[in-house]
């Protein structure tokens, strides 16, 4: 039996692939009971690393946060383990391509709060993403007025960093794996020491340098092998100043990264204190809380012709369709 003629859990019914993630491809399905659309998660029991039930711990550890998808079933069908969940809109590097491959300002402060906040209900519970970048960061999906709801997934590489009922945080450790995105990973990250908060915080500094800047500067960087490539990227973020980094982008973009990049191992992050960075900046340049992101009501002063007004129209339109 294929994935695509698979029926999971009795009442859902898959349609088509719409992604993958760390731990297997995600496809677009529907609950035959209730019509209601819905994304399900399959991954080979054969698999070398199997990591979707720890996903699936990781759901229900987080059940009922603002922000997270709900699981409406998980288990086994055929030679898949499966997970069925809320169906969301495009992801923000979706939407970031959808909008020429750059955003507001005003967008991208909105998004650093809600960004902010999902990680920092993730630590909240014990554990770390590890896999922060814009792929894992969904806007809402079909339901009303979620278009501008920012929602954390994809929990497959996913590590706890301290015990629930003591709070002891894990032991200090070098030597490790590679774990993440190379693009947007801390410099701890690629120096093979064992992650922490800082790591999570420091990963969401690159994504938003990223959004607002439309790239990073080791973007570009070539080798033959991958971990080549992990070694060069590393060599660029440890050589690349956070102000060069946030080249032409408000300070506070800066003092962010310097502020994770500070962090002790185990040390608590301000959360309050980073979110109200981009806070402030965003009271000082009197942007409203509108709610209007550049993918609801693009930014028409980057705009030069009204016709390319049309085209991103249609082409943020296409994206949310194909999600």
């Amino acid at each position: 039996m294929t994935a695509m003629e698979l029926n999971v859990g009795d009442k859902f019914r898959l349609r088509r692939k719409i992604g993958s993630g760390s731990c297997g491809e995600i496809f677009s399905g529907r609950n035959a009971d209730t019509g209601e659309q819905v994304a399900i998660k399959l991954e080979k029991v054969a698999s070398k690393r199997p990591m979707l039930v720890h996903e699936v711990h990781l759901y229900k550890a987080l059940k009922g946060e603002v922000g997270v998808p709900s699981v409406h079933w998980h288990g086994t069908e055929s030679e898949f383990n499966v997970m069925v969940m809320d169906r969301l809109g495009p992801s923000l590097q979706n939407l970031f391509d959808a909008c020429n491959r750059k955003f507001s300002l005003k967008t991208v402060l909105m998004i650093a709060d809600q960004m902010i906040t999902r990680v920092e209900q993730v630590h909240a519970k014990d554990y770390l993403h590890r896999d922060i970048k814009p792929d894992n960061f969904l806007i809402g999906g079909h339901q009303a007025g979620k278009a501008g709801l920012v929602h954390i997934i994809d929990f497959g590489l996913s590590k706890r960093y301290r015990e629930r009922k003591t709070q002891k945080h894990v032991a200090f450790g070098e030597g490790k794996g590679f774990f993440g995105t190379a693009r947007f990973a801390s410099l701890n990250a690629h120096r093979g020491v064992a992650q922490g908060r800082r790591d999570d915080l420091e990963a969401v500094g690159y994504v938003l340098a990223y959004l607002l800047r439309g790239n990073l500067p080791w973007q570009g960087v070539r080798a033959d092998t991958k971990p080549e490539l992990y070694q060069k990227i590393a060599a660029m973020k440890e050589s690349t100043p956070t102000k060069k980094t946030c080249e032409h982008l408000p300070i506070e973009f800066a003092i962010y990264l310097d502020y994770c990049r500070g962090l002790s191992f185990t040390e608590k992050p301000d959360y309050v204190y980073l979110r109200s960075l981009f806070q402030d900046l965003f009271e000082s340049k009197g942007y409203k809380h509108d709610g209007l992101f550049d993918w609801i009501a693009p930014d028409s002063s980057a705009l030069t012709e009204s016709s390319e007004f049309a085209q991103q129209q249609e082409e943020i339109a296409a994206a949310v369709a194909a999600c």
